[in-house]
């Protein structure tokens, strides 16, 4: 049987959300929160298998794939807002419970849902999404020094993090040469190309220290409230790397 994944947008506080969706609405909903520099578009090869059980949703996040990317005197780019919006997002949907699937970028908003309204999540599967100090890479130190001294030069330092190169390797870094295709990383890279992306991607690793202040309020979450959790880990990523997988 074949799988139709539909393409759509619904307005949430006037910014339009660019949204995939496949399987049938009665059934239970999953929804997949994509990470940095990517799109919903990530799980397209995912959604057609997870359909056959679930109602499947998957946004771009805001600044992100087809979705609105607001100046950033207009939004303010925080996880926080990026939270608010995905919670607008399900509630324009009426999405009242959900299973959810995290990844990178996507893990502390759904982990942020989760702890707001946890009668809300049915189950967890986190997919390099990390809640623990152990599972941040090396780099992290030193965006930790950033975090405490935002200088312009610092900043303009991770101008990197969107160069072509830096998103090619982190699909191709610790994979087998010829098994990852291109398509991944050509689009995120094309999406870089966009006004703004990099400075609206700028503000988000400057606030990214928010999340890593939020880690003890998840792990109380997970430990008051334990839900079923699937943590699946690439054990070769150089960003979140796999000794948070077991403390999850």
């Amino acid at each position: 049987m074949i799988t139709i994944i539909q393409y759509k947008t619904v307005n949430v506080d006037g910014l339009d959300v660019f949204y995939r969706e496949a399987g049938d609405p009665s059934k239970p909903a999953f929804v997949l929160l994509h990470g940095f520099p990517s799109s919903s578009s990530m799980f397209r090869n995912l959604m057609p298998l997870l359909a056959r059980d679930f109602h499947v949703l998957a946004p771009d996040l805001i600044g992100f794939g087809n979705s609105a990317a607001p100046s950033r005197e207009s939004f303010e780019y925080t996880f926080e807002n990026l939270t608010k919006n995905v919670a607008g997002f399900l509630a324009a949907l009426k999405v009242d419970q959900y299973f959810l699937h995290v990844f990178d970028y996507g893990a502390p908003i759904g982990f942020r849902l989760a702890m707001r309204q946890p009668e809300r999540v049915l189950g967890i599967v986190s997919q390099n999404g990390n809640i623990y100090q152990e599972g941040l890479g090396p780099k992290w130190a030193e965006r930790a020094k950033y975090w405490a001294n935002p200088t312009p030069e610092l900043r303009a330092q991770y101008e990197s993090a969107f160069a072509p190169e830096t998103i090619k390797g982190q699909y191709l870094t610790g994979e087998k040469p010829g098994t990852v295709g291109p398509d991944g990383y050509s689009l995120d890279i094309a999406h870089t190309t966009e006004p703004g992306y990099a400075e609206r991607q700028d503000d988000l690793i400057f606030d990214y220290q928010t999340n890593v202040a939020l880690y003890p309020q998840f792990q109380d979450y997970v430990r008051q409230y334990q839900p079923e959790i699937l943590a699946a880990w690439g054990k070769n990523d150089p960003s979140f790397i796999y000794p948070g997988a077991p403390r999850s």
